[in-house]
């Protein structure tokens, strides 16, 4: 399991490096989130199995399908935009690799999250939190692409502050959601947890020296680096044999806990 993650992980840190050399990036873009999913997935069934880790992540991303089609029909509830026909396959309109890139940073955030509060509501905010500071580097880098583009603009490099409100909601929703399907005492990853440090790493260095953006640089970088330096000074306790007798996992659902 753990070769299959590095291999992964791998190829995506290789495609990450020739996307700013490139002069055409969608396919390469496509990729980079294909390898960034298998990677979590993987990644993910080490703790839970493959049976919930696919039934939770096929959920997820079919979500993820249902809310960006109704976000960019309505603007509800990020804000109007548009996808372009750079990034395909699309579905509904939906490019593929936005869905899956839901999946894929959402259970890194949550790692975040676990490693710095409890169970629950808490993990559920702090969850938010983490994966909408993604979205700081993510939307400004695609729509320089043109792989969509707001109607009426914002203050943001283009994007409307609407956008990072909606992720917050989305987020909150996703995380919740997560914390009902995977067993909330199960054992940490460091490996989803430096996925997320990879992510911010990168893209701050992506703005700062190959962009040309270095403001997003640094102010992506300050929201998602410290997040991924205390989760790593700071983490989850061991199992106590207290977790190991079933316990509610916050939201009215009793889960037995263990390592996976």
């Amino acid at each position: 399991m753990k070769a299959v993650a590095a291999g992964a992980f791998g190829v995506m840190a290789l495609l990450q490096i020739a996307v700013p050399l490139a002069d055409e990036r969608a396919g390469l873009t496509t990729a980079v989130v294909v390898a960034f999913a298998v990677t979590t997935t993987v990644l993910a069934a080490g703790l839970w199995g493959w049976g919930r880790t696919l039934a939770v992540g096929t959920a997820v991303v079919l979500g993820a399908l249902v809310v960006e089609e109704v976000g960019s029909e309505t603007g509800w509830p990020f804000g109007s935009y548009r996808y372009g026909d750079a990034l395909s396959p699309q579905v509904l309109g939906v490019p593929v690799a936005v869905c899956l890139a839901w999946w894929a940073m959402a259970l890194p955030a949550r790692e975040v999250a676990a490693r710095l509060v409890g169970p629950g509501w808490p993990r559920v905010a702090v969850g938010a939190v983490a994966l909408t500071a993604w979205d700081v580097f993510l939307d400004p880098q695609m729509v320089d692409e043109g792989f969509w583009t707001w109607a009426d603009g914002g203050p943001w490099r283009d994007v409307p502050l609407s956008n990072y409100a909606g992720w917050l909601v989305v987020s909150a929703g996703l995380m919740a959601a997560l914390e009902r399907a995977l067993p909330p005492e199960r054992g940490r990853s460091t490996g989803l947890l430096a996925l997320y440090a990879w992510w911010g790493v990168m893209s701050c260095l992506g703005f700062l020296v190959f962009f040309g953006d270095p403001l997003v640089g640094v102010v992506g970088g300050l929201c998602m680096l410290p997040l991924a330096a205390l989760a790593r000074l700071r983490p989850a306790p061991p199992r106590s044999r207290r977790q190991d007798r079933p316990r509610s996992g916050g939201f009215g659902r009793r889960e037995p806990a263990g390592n996976g």
